[in-house]
């Protein structure tokens, strides 16, 4: 089912509605970001009722549709409400709730969810859609958090790992554009204890430490370039807990942008440890977006 002219293509927005509070902030947050970018708002509801596996019977299936359609058309007109120009687009799945953002987005859209869905049970734990969402992702996905101290006004935070980090922090130099506000680059190492009493291994830790300011550095430079209007902080420091640190960073923020990628004995391609301990607890919406090396230049 749809409704209202279909603008989608690269940079489309696409956010999951199941009738949550997570789901409405998340749904808030997408049609800002629509708006923004000038393309249209993707409405999705999911019943999972299509499954072969599933018995269900006629009458759950129906009540389950015309349930879902009052969530959208209810969705739909609260959008229409706040920005009367944005194009938005409903659509009802039979299909379960990730596999149906996934085929709305492609091949190019940016997926929002909401934090927790109406069968969560921890506040500030991930629920189990926007879980498995972020897990198989292969394009950007933003996780709205729902924290009362977020900063809406604050700075756009991107967490840089290493060069190959060149395109999400050029995604993130859009996004601040976009907001007009600042950017800010934290690049955060783990603190290593040296052994005591050798100079070689204090050596060692202060070339690792310069390694770092170099990387931090020439992203900043070339960003400067890329970007000159736009007002750019680099920051860079050691901690115990790398996602501490980023996760406390983000209360200044009004979005924390990071880059995903296939770690050993986690989900997916974009779920790691840092980024699942970010998209769990951050003070501010949390964009995941693949990262594709420093030639990377895509502007989501």
């Amino acid at each position: 089912m749809a409704a209202g002219p279909a603008r989608q293509g690269p940079g489309s927005v696409v956010v999951g509605v199941d009738g949550s509070a997570s789901a409405q902030e998340a749904v808030r947050w997408a049609a800002e970001e629509a708006d923004l970018r000038g393309s249209g708002l993707f409405l999705v509801h999911a019943t999972d009722t299509d499954a072969p596996a599933r018995p269900v019977v006629r009458a759950e299936t129906d009540g389950s549709r015309r349930t879902g359609r009052e969530i959208l058309d209810r969705t739909a007109a609260a959008v229409t409400a706040r920005l009367p120009d944005l194009p938005v687009v409903r659509e009802l799945s039979g299909g379960p709730p990730f596999e149906a953002l996934r085929h709305a987005a492609a091949p190019s859209g940016t997926i929002v969810v909401g934090h927790r869905g109406l069968g969560g049970f921890a506040p500030l734990l991930l629920g189990s859609v926007a879980l498995k969402v972020v897990a198989a992702a292969t394009g950007p996905v933003v996780v709205v958090r729902g924290d009362t101290g977020a900063s809406p006004h604050g700075a756009v935070l991107a967490a840089v790992r290493d060069g190959d980090d060149l395109g999400c922090a050029r995604t993130a130099a859009h996004q601040a554009l976009r907001r007009e506000t600042s950017l800010r680059l934290l690049h955060v190492w783990r603190t290593v204890r040296p052994p005591v009493g050798r100079g070689t291994a204090r050596d060692g830790l202060r070339e690792r430490a310069d390694d770092h300011a170099r990387v931090l550095s020439g992203m900043a430079g070339r960003l400067h370039d890329e970007f000159p209007g736009l007002e750019i902080e680099a920051d860079g420091g050691k901690s115990h807990s790398v996602p501490g640190a980023l996760v406390e960073a983000t209360r200044h923020a009004c979005l924390l942008i990071v880059g995903g990628q296939q770690a050993p004995g986690h989900l997916g391609p974009m779920l790691g440890g840092t980024t699942l301990t970010l998209t769990q607890h951050a003070h501010c919406p949390v964009e995941l977006v693949p990262r594709h090396g420093p030639g990377d230049g895509s502007t989501p």
